[in-house]
């Protein structure tokens, strides 16, 4: 066999090899990101024209989040919004159209506490989806929700499931583990409380939202 045949043949070797590597990492980045986001890799991928483009996206999170100050809260402001918190759900009763507004007044301030720009929503969405993705779809809704609610749209078995939603996020950035901190992954959410129901993208069935 010639030189130039057995150039050839290692070129092709060469490339074959690349491409077989390049194809695992983009594998293994692909699983990495899956496995973070959740819901919200399914999400971004409806969302862009392309995998790379939703891809790629995602990643841009990271960056961003792994670039704040994204900070645990200390056990005495834990407990001072979980206080917060019982005496909210108390007012539902009464008030449940003021509460699903003071709940959503409490979740923001809750992020911004832990360290996440709070100005505008969407924004808010994308900063937490890198830790949360997997409990970003109840603060969807009951952010949807508590808009309508603001203009007297909303049922009381809506509002009621608004708190839930609102708990279910609030709870997770109570928690915080230490992996959320600096944009790492939060634990993932377990599952509904008793007497709640949940499906794929984060709708829960009827629960008290005083947890009676």
């Amino acid at each position: 066999m010639s030189t130039v045949i057995w150039v050839a043949v290692i070129v092709v070797a060469v490339v074959a090899i690349i491409a077989v590597g390049y194809a695992v990492l983009q594998q293994r980045r692909r699983h990495r990101l899956r496995d973070r986001f959740g819901p919200e890799y399914e999400r971004a991928l409806r969302e862009r024209d392309t995998r790379h483009e939703a891809e790629q996206e995602l990643i841009a999170r990271e960056q961003r989040v792994n670039s704040l100050d994204i900070r645990p809260l200390d056990s005495g402001t834990r407990d001072a919004y979980a206080k917060k918190w019982m005496e909210v759900q108390e007012r539902f009763v009464d008030a449940p159209g003021f509460a699903v507004t003071e709940a959503d007044h409490l979740v923001t301030s809750v992020m911004a506490e832990r360290g996440y720009p709070t100005d505008d929503f969407e924004q808010r969405l994308s900063d937490l989806s890198v830790a949360h993705g997997r409990t970003l779809g109840h603060y969807r809704q009951a952010h949807e929700i508590s808009s309508r609610a603001a203009h007297k749209e909303a049922s009381t078995e809506e509002l009621r499931q608004a708190m839930v939603h609102y708990r279910v996020l609030f709870e997770e950035l109570l928690a915080a583990p230490e992996g959320a901190v600096n944009g790492g992954p939060s634990a993932r959410h377990t599952g509904p409380r008793a007497g709640e129901t949940t499906n794929d993208d984060g709708r829960t069935g009827r629960h008290d939202p005083r947890g009676r």
